[in-house]
């Protein structure tokens, strides 16, 4: 059940790349309408009934801290402070200890997909998955790399970013794991790319990738960062939508 499930939250990102419009907080406390952007990946994980969270920080992890606290809309919310850059993959080992549940649900703190994290968690047990990566459709895979699946949707391979030109699935971040990939990369703590490193070294060994055709937002570079506000605004009007039946 998601109750019992841990979500763990990348969210030790610098954000280089956006320097020039944030420069005074980590990429994850980014303003996006007036609030934290980490705040909409909390309230996706709130939304499945998810009840621990453990946030990966790093630089700056003690605005992070700050603006949110122990509890964000009854979740409880764990800090795993890495005091050297880790990578993706070094700060999701260094978290282990914190996760509380065999499975547990992992997310970017740069991105948002729009996908039913319910649904993606039953998929991932109805197909006993070690690993399941989010995937969504863009028409140029160029900034992501490309993704290949076999026809039963088990990852074959990857392509390094900058390599593929054409419109192609790519990983959008959000990852479902499951206990012996906890025990897997556990067993050491250093820096490692959880993208470029630890999810292509398990091709073949029940590595499947979940077609989203949600809407997809990666904040990584100021052109992107300058579509969040009207991304999640379109996010607020569909839902208004839908509750007044329209």
């Amino acid at each position: 059940m998601l109750n019992n499930a841990t979500a763990v939250v990348l969210a030790g990102g610098r954000g280089t790349r956006l320097h020039s419009v944030v420069s005074d907080r980590p990429k994850v406390l980014a303003v996006v309408n007036g609030k934290p952007f980490l705040t909409y990946l909390l309230d996706q994980v709130a939304a499945v009934g998810i009840m621990n969270v453990v946030l990966c920080v790093g630089y700056r992890g003690d605005q992070v801290q700050a603006t949110f606290g122990q509890e964000y809309a009854g979740m409880h919310l764990t800090y795993s402070q890495e005091t050297t850059p880790l990578g993706t993959g070094g700060a999701l080992c260094l978290a282990c200890p914190l996760i509380t549940s065999d499975t547990f649900i992992a997310m970017n703190g740069d991105s948002f997909c729009d996908v039913n994290l319910k649904d993606l968690w039953e998929w991932h047990h109805t197909r006993q998955a070690s690993i399941t990566m989010v995937l969504t459709h863009r028409p140029d895979s160029t900034r992501y790399g490309h993704v290949s699946l076999s026809s039963n949707g088990t990852i074959v391979s990857f392509e390094e970013k900058g390599t593929a030109t054409e419109a192609g699935w790519v990983n959008a971040g959000i990852y479902v794991f499951n206990s012996e990939m906890v025990r897997a990369i556990h067993r050491a703590i250093h820096a490692v790319s959880l993208e470029r490193e630890i999810t292509p070294s398990w091709v073949g060994q029940r590595l499947y990738g979940y077609q989203s055709h949600g809407r997809f937002l990666d904040i990584g570079t100021p052109e992107s960062y300058a579509q969040a506000n009207t991304f999640f605004a379109k996010e607020r009007k569909n839902e208004s939508k839908a509750i007044c039946g329209a």
